[in-house]
């Protein structure tokens, strides 16, 4: 029950918000942002199923500005997971300007598999439920469908 990172980069927040455009619930925000030598290819945090995906047009300002998150061109996929739902939020910048997925409504996904990506530096916000066990800090380095962002708490490991 493991959540993996869905890009390569820097860890530059780990936040329990309220997530008001797609969740509509708490959520535990870890973001990572990838410099423009970084890989850029995104990946599934999760095995599930794609519940929404929607893009929307913006600016493109810095990525490692919370503003960014708001502001900026970006693309949302919501996976729901054994009874939970996830967000990920890939937002371009200046450089970047061209976000792809690759994933649609209904799609089954597994975690670590390739869902899309975006040119040069740019990105990517994960929304996962409030209750789970964050596994990185701000200023770790991650890596795409390999570190291990979070865990579920040991009460829903076995449901």
């Amino acid at each position: 029950r493991l959540i993996v990172s869905p890009a390569d980069g820097r860890v530059v927040a780990v936040i329990p918000e309220r997530e008001e455009h797609f969740l509509h619930a708490p959520a535990l925000r870890i973001s990572i942002f990838m410099s423009p030598l970084d890989v850029h290819v995104n990946r599934n945090p999760v095995s599930g199923t794609v519940e929404l995906v929607r893009h929307t047009t913006g600016k493109f300002r810095a990525a490692f500005k919370d503003k960014a998150s708001l502001d900026n061109e970006r693309n949302a996929v919501v996976l729901a997971s054994g009874g939970r739902r996830y967000l990920m939020v890939q937002i371009a910048v200046a450089l970047a300007r061209r976000i792809v997925c690759r994933v649609t409504p209904g799609d089954r996904v597994r975690r670590g598999e390739r869902f899309g990506l975006i040119m040069f530096g740019s990105r990517v916000d994960l929304f996962v439920p409030p209750d789970v066990v964050p596994m990185v800090q701000n200023g770790e380095r991650v890596h795409a469908g390999t570190t291990v962002l979070a865990r579920l708490p040991a009460a829903a490991e076995g449901g």
